[in-house]
């Protein structure tokens, strides 16, 4: 740390970023205060796959998905959809993105998310050590299938994370149905991560969190927030609803919500949301031992304590559309597809899961404010990542040097 230590910070967001990063902070000697409207935990963190994934490298700028993609927005029946009416707002992402999907880019961000995922774990083991963790989570491995249909990406995507020394067991149909024998044999091979944890209550573990951040003597404040600015070297303003709020640093760590604050400092950063749905299927989550994802159906399973959670699609449609009951029924069927003993489903749900085109978050400095720090942009992986970005923004925020490369996460990469 440098010789002059923050003297107090304020956090937009109280997911699983803004809590972890508040924890961080307060072990720094910092004090720290939690701004959201919504209770701790209640958004992303509630309703996500609960899968801590520190293999997942390959992510969706590949130049193998643009072939498939026409095909799949047309079909009403498959794992990627859109929102019409959104097509307007959301041609500017589009267009960044198809210039981002090339094998550089792809390798690029594989690299970038190798570093900090091979770092995520650690991250979370020194928080679970401080919590009460029985019954939150479990540690047996989550298994990837898939068919034959797109071999050539599968070989892709194995070779990129055997490169990266990422490690990965090829399974063979039987290896599958011996792990998991109640699974319908539609597949014709798949992956296990035998390593690889999975939270059977990803908003309890938040809250657990969150509860050790208040013990630790931080703050949170249950009020909207309007705007965030840096009006002097050591002074930003958090504007509330009801009142303002002064710290000497502010992070910016809302998700998908991020943006409407970074448009407010004039940094045109091209976030936009990827709706993610999930439904349970009550009393069913005794069927499987750990999680399960169907890579062609771009869906997962997992037990969790509400249930056998079914969790997945990616609908590109903003944050004010409604729920679309074709995507809950397309999860209820692929999940029948695998496990066709599965009855009624409950709760339907639908989320934000914040993306960038270039599928790496952003970390690190506004470009014109200083003293106000982003993290947000995780995508699939905010879940896996909540810890890791924790350590590092309370690293920047103390002025600590790091010998991660934190570029390829600035914001100017889009400037």
């Amino acid at each position: 740390m440098s010789d002059k230590s923050c003297s107090s910070v304020g956090i937009i967001g109280a997911g699983i970023q803004g809590v972890c990063t508040g924890l961080q902070l307060l072990k720094k000697n910092i004090p720290t205060t939690i701004f959201d409207q919504n209770d701790p935990g209640s958004m992303a963190s509630y309703g996500n796959a609960g899968h801590f994934s520190p293999y997942a490298v390959v992510q969706l700028n590949r130049p193998d998905i643009l072939y498939d993609v026409p095909k799949m927005l047309l079909s009403s029946s498959g794992p990627l959809a859109l929102k019409w009416n959104y097509i307007p707002k959301m041609l500017p992402w589009i267009l960044r993105y198809l210039k981002n999907c090339n094998k550089k880019s792809m390798l690029h961000t594989a690299k970038y998310m190798n570093q900090i995922l091979s770092l995520s774990m650690d991250a979370y083991e020194e928080i679970f050590q401080e919590i009460d963790m029985t019954n939150l989570v479990e540690q047996k491995g989550i298994i990837y299938v898939w068919t034959n249909k797109n071999l050539k990406s599968r070989e892709m995507e194995i070779k990129i994370r055997k490169d990266l020394g990422v490690e990965q067991k090829i399974l063979t149909v039987k290896e599958i149905l011996d792990l998991e024998p109640k699974l319908k044999p539609v597949f014709s091979g798949g992956c296990f991560y035998d390593y690889a944890y999975h939270a059977k209550d990803p908003q309890g573990i938040t809250k657990k969190i969150f509860e050790l951040f208040l013990k630790r003597g931080g703050k949170f404040i249950k009020q909207d927030v309007k705007s965030v600015n840096q009006t002097g070297t050591n002074k930003t303003i958090i504007k509330t609803d009801e009142k303002d709020y002064e710290f000497e640093k502010s992070v910016i760590a809302c998700g998908a919500f991020s943006k409407k604050f970074t448009d407010q400092l004039g940094e045109k950063i091209p976030l936009d949301t990827e709706r993610g749905y999930h439904v349970h299927f009550k009393g069913m989550e005794n069927l499987l031992s750990r999680p399960v994802i169907f890579l062609d159906r771009g869906f997962g399973l997992t037990p969790m304590n509400q249930g056998l959670r079914a969790v997945g699609t990616v609908e590109l449609g903003g944050l004010k559309n409604p729920i679309s009951k074709k995507r809950i029924q397309y999860i209820v069927n692929c999940a029948k597809e695998l496990l066709p003993q599965l009855g009624e489903h409950e709760d339907e749900w639908l989320g934000f899961r914040p993306t960038l085109p270039d599928f790496l978050p952003v970390i690190g400095p506004s470009k014109n404010n200083q003293n106000i720090i982003y993290a947000f942009g995780h995508h699939h992986l905010g879940w896996t990542l909540g810890a890791v970005t924790g350590k590092i923004v309370s690293g920047i925020l103390a002025n600590e040097k790091t010998n991660l490369d934190l570029s390829p996460y600035n914001s100017l990469r889009f400037n």
